[in-house]
């Protein structure tokens, strides 16, 4: 399965700052068990619609739970959670070398 987490920050929140500080933490996600490994991505269209970062956790179907309770995921929420404006969720089936 393939986890999605669309964020937008904050006006006040210095993006690339933000990126490097998100990548450090989700480095050890795959010791999280069930979780494969974990893809960060900037956005590169400075506009007011977009989202700034994407993450992209690739996992086990049932792995979400332990995803869920897990430390780094608690560290995500309290570290940034005040600081993203809005966030989209999106879970899908499928691994990260697939394509249409």
């Amino acid at each position: 399965m393939l986890h999605y987490i669309l964020v937008k920050w904050n006006p006040d929140v210095e993006k690339q700052s933000a990126a490097q500080a998100v990548r450090a933490l989700y480095a050890k996600a795959a010791e999280i068990a069930g979780v494969r490994r974990a893809e960060i991505r900037e956005n590169i269209t400075p506009r007011d619609n977009r989202y700034d970062l994407m993450i992209v956790l690739e996992m086990d179907d049932k792995a979400l739970s332990s995803w869920d309770q897990s430390q780094l995921h608690r560290q995500w929420k309290q570290k940034y959670g005040a600081h993203i404006e809005k966030k989209c969720i999106f879970d899908c089936a499928g691994g990260m070398e697939e394509s249409i």
